[in-house]
């Protein structure tokens, strides 16, 4: 009964996390399995923040062991920063009037970035809990966050190459 209403939840972290929804299936299986197998180890608290620190850990474990998973490199603001922060991702994504493009844009972060954008913005998980779940100190949550959006936002105002659909 606890975990039940956060399936979607699991499921929607691990597609973000693997990239595709085979592997996030599989992924979220794992985790609903590991956390009804683990249930006893359950001390109370958020079963949303319990299960998602699960799927997290599968899902990164998946990556490891599947893939010849490489970390993307570290955001840096000189590189990837943009001149103009006065505009939010959700004004950016007013004028670009196009959900596809934002979600490559998501899929565009490196993973722990995306990881943490995810649940704040699309879990609606608190800082305390994002923390809690990635297991890094809120300070860096929120680090974590800020640079995502900012990334976001680059990328999202950025003017299409050409080639590409507007």
């Amino acid at each position: 009964q606890l975990i039940l209403p956060h399936v979607d939840a699991a499921y929607n972290l691990s597609r973000w996390l693997t990239g595709n929804d085979r592997d996030a299936e599989d992924v979220a299986q794992e985790a609903l399995l590991r956390a009804l197998k683990f249930f006893s180890g359950y001390r109370g608290g958020d079963p949303k923040a319990w299960l998602l620190t699960i799927v997290r850990r599968s899902a990164w474990t998946f990556l490891k062991r599947n893939r010849h998973y490489e970390e993307s490199v570290e955001y840096d603001d000189e590189l990837h920063g943009s001149a103009d922060d006065s505009a939010n991702p959700e004004s950016a994504l007013v004028r670009a009037g196009d959900i596809e493009a934002v979600r490559r844009a998501i899929e565009s972060l490196p993973p722990t970035l995306r990881e943490a954008l995810v649940l704040r913005e699309l879990e609606g998980c608190s800082y305390k809990e994002i923390a809690d779940i990635a297991g890094a100190p809120i300070g860096t949550v929120m680090s974590r966050i800020s640079r995502a959006r900012r990334q976001l936002q680059s990328i999202l105002s950025a003017p299409p190459e050409k080639g590409d659909a507007a």
